[in-house]
């Protein structure tokens, strides 16, 4: 909670976070009602299945080229490495568990 606090101080001054407060206090909020937080936990792990289990599909899309006219992607594949990263550290800030682990186990998923 301390080093969330600090994260927001630093957001407000505009210096760059590890974990963005703000989609982090989201996901807070957004809790399931009535489930409980092993249940939450597992639906987050289950989230980052998912995605690794859909990359293929992604990578195969046709939409998947590179636009030089874009300097990237039609489906704006090459913002899905960034929202990966910041998706799963919001998750785990919320449950408090260790982001580099779960970001190795995806790794080796997908």
């Amino acid at each position: 909670q301390v080093t969330l606090s600090i994260f927001e101080l630093a957001s407000a001054a505009g210096l760059p976070c590890e974990v963005d407060p703000a989609l982090v206090t989201a996901l807070a909020g957004n809790r399931t009602e009535g489930s409980s937080p092993e249940e939450d936990y597992k639906v987050s792990c289950l989230l980052l299945v998912f995605v690794a289990v859909s990359l293929p599909l992604l990578a195969a899309d046709p939409a998947s080229l590179y636009s030089p006219e874009l300097d990237g992607y039609h489906n704006n594949l090459h913002c899905l490495a960034k929202a990966i990263v910041q998706v799963s550290a919001a998750l785990f800030t919320v449950h408090n568990k260790n982001i580099e682990s779960h970001l190795k186990e995806f790794l080796l998923v997908s």
